[in-house]
This record gives C-alpha cells, structure tokens and sequence, in this order.
C-alpha cells in the first residue's frame, strides 16, 4: 500500500503534517476527515509511515534504541499531568513540571522533548505519537479524544488507572506462571539426575547378577545408560526445537496456525480466550468512555490482543460495524466472546447505555480470565506433581525389586 504526505488543519486551525498509507489519495482524504482533519496538500511519499501502527516495520536497531518507559514510571507521570492539567496550568507548563519531577533523567528527557513538539505547534497527542515506544496507540488516541472534547484531565486519569490495571494483570500472570515453570524444571533436573547420577551406582550391582532383572529394572537400566550417554544430545535437541519454533513464529502464516490451534485447547484456550476478551472489553471500554469513536476504538482495542487469529476476527468485528451491523452481534460472530458479555453488550445498546455496559462487561470478563486462570493451575499443578511422583516411585520400585529378589534367594538357602 503506498505512503502519502500530507499537510491538514485541525479543528484548531493549526497545520498539521504527517505520513500515511492509504490505497489512493481519495482513501487518505476519507481517513484524514474521520480524524477531523481537513487535507491541504497530499503527495505520494516513499518514507516510512510514522503511524504508531506501522512501527514494527522500523529496522530492529532502531526499536532497540527508541525512547521507552516503565509501566509503573508512565502511570505516575500521566497522574501527575493530569493533576496538574485539572489546575487550569498550560500544557507547555504542564509537561516541563512533570519532566523536572521525573527521578529517572531518560524519563524526564522524553517528556521534555514531548513539550518541546507542543511547544512547535503540534497538540498533545501528535507530540506523544512521536514516541511510540512509550506511548502507544490507545494513549494517543484517548488523549487526541480529550483534547477534542475538553476533559483530558479526565481522560488522562482513566489512562493512569488504566495503565495501572493493566500493569497489575501483567503481574499476576507472570506470578501464577513463576510456580509451575519452577515445579517443572525442578522435577526435571531431580528426574535427569537421578537417571544420570544416582541410579547407574545403585543399580550397578545388578547388572552381574546370574538371576534374570525384574522387566522394570531392566527399563530402567536402559533408561539411565540413555540418559548418560547422551544428555547433553537431548538438551541440545530440546534447545534446537525450541530456537526453531520461535523462528517458525515469526511467520505469519505459521503463527496464524499456532494461536488457532490454541484457541481450540480445552484449558489452555479457554485462558487464551479470556486474556483476549478481557484485554478487549478493558480497552474498548476505556476508549468509548472518553469519547474515541467506537469503530476507531474497536481497531486499536483489537490491536491490544497477542493471539492474531482473535485480533483479525475482531478487525473484522470493526468493519461489520461500520457497515451497520449491531456490535453485540458483530461480537457474536466472532466466536470468542462468552455469552453473558454479549447480552449485557446487547442490552447497553438497546437502553443506550452502551458506555457503562461495557465498563461491567469489561469487569465480568476480567474475573472470568482469573478464574480460568485459578482453573487452569489447580489442574496443571496435581497432574506435574502426580506425573513426578508416579515416575520417582517407577525409579525407587525398579530398585527394591532386585533387592528383594536377592533377599528371597538368600533366605531360600
């Protein structure tokens, strides 16, 4: 898709220039009025677009090195510009009180430069969109909406809120994730060290013996000359397995495949799905309370989930309503939603209090993702220690057989 340049005036009348992709100039009109922009001037340009969205298409040195901020360091800085917005203080003086009270100096370089672009004539958002590793599509866009509709102190301290929350989820997956990714690799290396250390010295009496092994002992003799012969061949194949499959992931036809089929697991897709439908209920609910229209909301909420095939059902959930379908339907269609939230979804509309239903909705779909979380572990943690358990007792029972075998002989004599 070709990119163009183009020089608009906001509703401010202040000029404003940028870089997008659009199939034709008559696209890029449409695209710039949906964004209340008048176009001025549009030329064909072959730079890249600077759209937060087009980001990842930047070289991976140039995102290495970009600008970027903590979650909890982005959370405090948009609280304290909002404070300081609420006072009536200018946002040029706004920005240079929050960067002088940043700890970090990085920190407080960005937002110094952010002021700086206020301070060319840009708006809050178009400055922000300069730093897309710091501020991504959904900051910029609530914070464009409250500077259009005049509540960005507002608007900023759902941002904060929001941030925050979504900081927090971040941290209970990662917790809940820690213990069984622990217990796994524990029962792992006790498993491998057993069957390369332990049991050749235990079990090495046996070997000499005149009398036929108990079928157990004999596995398991095999099993740890396997082991200790070739351990280091089967971490390597392990290591091998998992570096191609991460850059099989990188395909996009191959990891279309992969998060369907994710979809479809019974436990692991149920999580998936709640991830997904929660993020996306939290994000579009965000959005549409601070006055982002719902179709733009729905495209950058979409852009929020990790599994693409659930990200594309909902882009095409976006382009269902715009072409006058009900969204609770829209929804429906995708398949990933569960049926409680599309009714309340359903029931905002029909009363015209879309707005909170999806605040509810987004709160039901968050403690949906935690208990299918909870579920999840409850059933993946017995079944590890079980699985570990049941193998240790295989190893101590191929052990004691012989041992009891060579009993029974003596006391035969």
């Amino acid at each position: 898709m070709p990119a163009y340049k183009y020089t608009a005036l906001n509703d401010k009348g202040r000029q404003v220039k940028g870089v997008l992709e659009a199939e034709n100039p008559k696209s890029l009109r449409a695209i710039l009025k949906e964004r209340k922009l008048v176009p001025v001037e549009i030329t064909e340009s072959q730079e890249a677009v600077t759209d937060n969205k087009d980001s990842g298409s930047q070289p991976w040195w140039r995102r290495l090195f970009r600008p970027t901020m903590s979650a909890s360091s982005l959370t405090l800085v948009t609280r304290q510009l909002a404070t300081l917005v609420s006072s009536s203080m200018p946002i040029e003086e706004s920005l240079r009180a929050v960067a002088q009270q940043c700890e970090n100096p990085k920190h407080g370089a960005i937002i110094s430069a952010v002021r700086t672009k206020v301070c060319e004539g840009l708006s809050l958002a178009e400055a922000m969109k300069k730093f897309p590793g710091v501020f991504d599509d959904l900051y910029v866009s609530m914070v464009a909406a409250g500077e259009k509709s005049g509540h960005l102190d507002d608007v900023l301290l759902r941002l904060a809120d929001y941030t925050e929350s979504k900081q927090e989820l971040k941290a209970k997956i990662t917790q809940a994730m820690i213990y069984p990714i622990m217990l796994t690799l524990v029962a792992v290396a006790v498993i491998g060290l057993l069957l390369s250390s332990v049991v050749p010295k235990v079990v090495e009496q046996f070997v000499h013996m005149k009398s036929t092994l108990p079928t157990s002992t004999v596995i398991l003799i095999s099993l740890s000359d396997f082991v200790k012969e070739y351990g280091i061949l089967i971490v390597l194949f392990f290591g091998v397995v998992i570096t191609g499959f991460s850059m099989l992931m990188r395909h996009k036809s191959f990891k279309y495949r992969v998060h369907g089929i994710i979809l479809q697991l019974p436990v692991i897709g149920k999580v998936s799905r709640s991830l997904n439908t929660s993020r996306y209920a939290q994000t579009l609910s965000i959005l549409h309370a601070s006055a982002v229209p719902l179709i733009e909301g729905m495209h950058i909420a979409s852009d929020t989930l990790t599994n693409v095939v659930a990200r594309e059902r909902l882009q095409a959930a976006a382009e269902s309503v715009r072409e006058g379908r009900g969204l609770s339907r829209s929804l429906a269609d995708t398949k990933i939603f569960s049926p409680m939230m599309l009714h309340m979804v359903s029931s905002g509309e029909k009363s015209g209090e879309l707005e909170n239903m999806l605040g509810r909705a987004a709160l039901n779909q968050s403690n949906e993702f935690k208990r299918n979380v909870q579920m999840a572990l409850s059933v993946f943690e017995p079944l590890l220690i079980v699985s570990m358990a049941g193998i240790v007792l295989f190893i101590v029972i191929s052990i004691l057989q012989p041992l009891m075998q060579m009993n029974s002989m003596v006391s035969g004599r």
